[in-house]
């Protein structure tokens, strides 16, 4: 699908940072094409800025079987029957590094297993109408029976217990909302799709 308009079809008035922590909050000025023609008047929008991310799904294609991680997420406090989530390895890529090594490296922090294949798959935006976060997302080859304890770096205070399921107890949990965090419901999702694929590969 050709999409009608691109980035010259904005025109960006000006941009000025409100707040600047860990994460920042920027806000943009600017006017842009019509789809019924012409141009907008000025739009004034804040973006909260946290960087960019990769997310990887451990998958072992010989016993079928999917490593996610457990921890703490403060933010869903509340909203939730806990906050404790069950999730895939991510993690933000820092300026000079690459998506695949960063991939690599979350993937040995979070879990303590080490990818014997990494493959990108995707890039998605994980809510576009109010952050510029780019999520880089990769499936990796590995031996689920390697996959136990508790995982992360105490420096940034991660507390991280690692589970194995099988690919059908996981896409369960997909199915009956207990995993309710976006990165994690489109890997699964995409598992379920592409796993018989994955392990004819890996005969």
């Amino acid at each position: 699908m050709k999409q009608k308009f691109d980035q010259q079809d904005v025109v960006l008035l000006g941009k000025e940072t409100v707040f600047k922590g860990f994460f920042s909050l920027d806000v943009y000025r600017f006017k842009h094409k019509l789809f019924k023609g012409g141009w907008s008047g000025e739009v004034k929008r804040e973006v909260f800025e946290r960087g960019d991310a990769v997310v990887v799904l451990p998958y072992d294609p010989v016993t079928d079987e999917v490593v996610l991680i457990e921890q703490l997420r403060i933010p869903v406090l509340g909203k939730t029957k806990t906050p404790w989530m069950l999730e895939l390895v991510a993690g933000m890529i820092e300026e000079g590094e690459t998506a695949e090594a960063v991939a690599h490296r979350e993937l040995v922090e979070e879990s303590g297993v080490e990818a014997k294949q990494m493959s990108k798959i995707s890039t998605y935006f994980a809510s576009p109408g109010g952050t510029s976060e780019k999520f880089e997302f990769f499936w990796a080859e590995i031996d689920a029976s390697q996959a136990h304890g508790v995982h992360g770096l105490e420096y940034e205070d991660e507390d991280i217990q690692v589970h194995v399921f099988s690919r059908d107890q996981a896409f369960k949990l997909v199915n009956d909302g207990t995993i309710n965090n976006a990165s994690t419901v489109i890997g699964l999702q995409w598992l379920e799709l592409n796993y018989q694929k994955l392990r004819k590969i890996s005969e």
